[in-house]
């Protein structure tokens, strides 16, 4: 049985190729995948204003379920990955990232999921996603798909 998901899937451009490698591996869990985010390959030739930019972006993002942030080698140094996850944040969606497949060391995260997403989850951590599109909470990983703890340095002095 299919399980329909409205997802917004921000990423950086030139990683189109993991998105759809993503889309494909969850409806092969079983999910039926619906994906708002703009996709490359169906941009507008001539060029639109930022502003029209912004509110196709805001209503995209308030349709989805499940906002998802495909983090790349480059994604932290993309303004509208940014503004993404901020509109997300403010439409009270879950955010959630996850690396793509290969960045498991030194991927800097983008600002603003900093502030306001999750841990994110490393790319063959199918299950988690699932969970997570579910409505389920996952524990925190590592880029490289490890379970990722936080760190307690409690320091008790006698007085």
């Amino acid at each position: 049985m299919s399980k329909k998901k409205n997802v917004f899937i921000s990423h950086y451009n030139e990683d189109d190729k993991y998105v759809h490698k993503l889309i494909d591996r969850l409806n092969d869990k079983g999910y039926e995948i619906r994906n708002g985010s703009i996709d490359r390959a169906k941009y507008r030739p001539y060029r639109v204003t930022d502003a029209l930019i912004a509110r196709f972006l805001r209503v995209r993002i308030n349709w989805s379920g499940t906002f998802i942030c495909l983090i790349g080698k480059d994604t932290h140094t993309r303004p509208w990955v940014n503004y993404e996850i901020q509109q997300a944040h403010k439409l009270g969606k879950p955010i959630v990232g996850i690396y793509a497949h290969g960045c498991a060391n030194n991927v800097e995260l983008p600002e603003a999921f900093k502030k306001y997403g999750g841990s994110p989850i490393g790319w063959n951590s199918l299950d988690k996603l699932g969970d997570i599109l579910d409505g389920k909470i996952a524990p925190p990983e590592n880029p490289d798909g490890t379970s990722s703890q936080p760190i307690y340095n409690i320091v008790r002095v006698d007085c």
